[in-house]
């Protein structure tokens, strides 16, 4: 079956630091298919749109054959997912790799998944370290770099409250399904 990444995030919207990561992700481990999670409830954080305006956004800011997008009502899917769909990494970036020792049973997401962090400038190697020392299988832990690309899904939403434009921020068929769903108008 090969190697499916999974990435999750609420997509609020989609943007071009997400996509950064999964092409690096793609050309590091060599992915067969990516199954995009959309978080119907992140524990953590406001959405500002809901779950199927969210949904529809990923799946026009990820296209193609071998991408999947569904809902994810739960921190731990791994254990779906790799009876789902065999050998599986769950994409994180450094931001979020800082706190996994603190997420729900961060144990069974190493025992079901390995855990892909894309490292970039902001978090240094010293904290994924500290971090790294903290978890149960430190093996099954595989750092790689993506670019910067500074860009935020909150400072997203705002340009549109602005009327600014999002080009060069998201894809092209993020920018159209805000404007056609009138996202974050207000």
């Amino acid at each position: 079956m090969g190697l499916t990444g999974l990435f999750g995030a609420s997509f609020d919207p989609p943007h071009n630091g997400h996509l950064a990561l999964v092409d690096s992700a793609r050309q590091t481990f060599g992915l067969d298919r990516l199954v995009v999670l959309v978080t119907a409830r992140p524990r953590y954080k406001e959405v500002a749109t809901p779950l199927e305006d969210r949904l529809a956004l990923a799946r026009a800011g990820f296209p193609g054959t071998d991408v999947e997008v569904e809902e994810s009502t739960s921190d731990v899917t791994v254990r779906a997912a790799e009876q789902a769909y065999g050998d599986v990494i769950f994409l994180v970036g450094a931001d979020q790799f800082r706190d996994f020792p603190t997420w729900h049973d961060p144990d069974a997401v190493l025992e079901h998944a390995r855990l892909g962090v894309g490292t970039r400038a902001g978090v240094s190697r010293e904290t994924l370290q500290d971090v790294l020392g903290r978890v149960s299988r430190p093996d099954r832990v595989l750092f790689f770099d993506i670019p910067e690309v500074p860009v935020a899904s909150r400072d997203l939403r705002a340009r549109v409250v602005a009327g600014e434009s999002l080009r060069g921020l998201v894809p092209p068929a993020v920018a159209k399904e805000i404007a056609a769903r009138e996202l974050y108008r207000s």
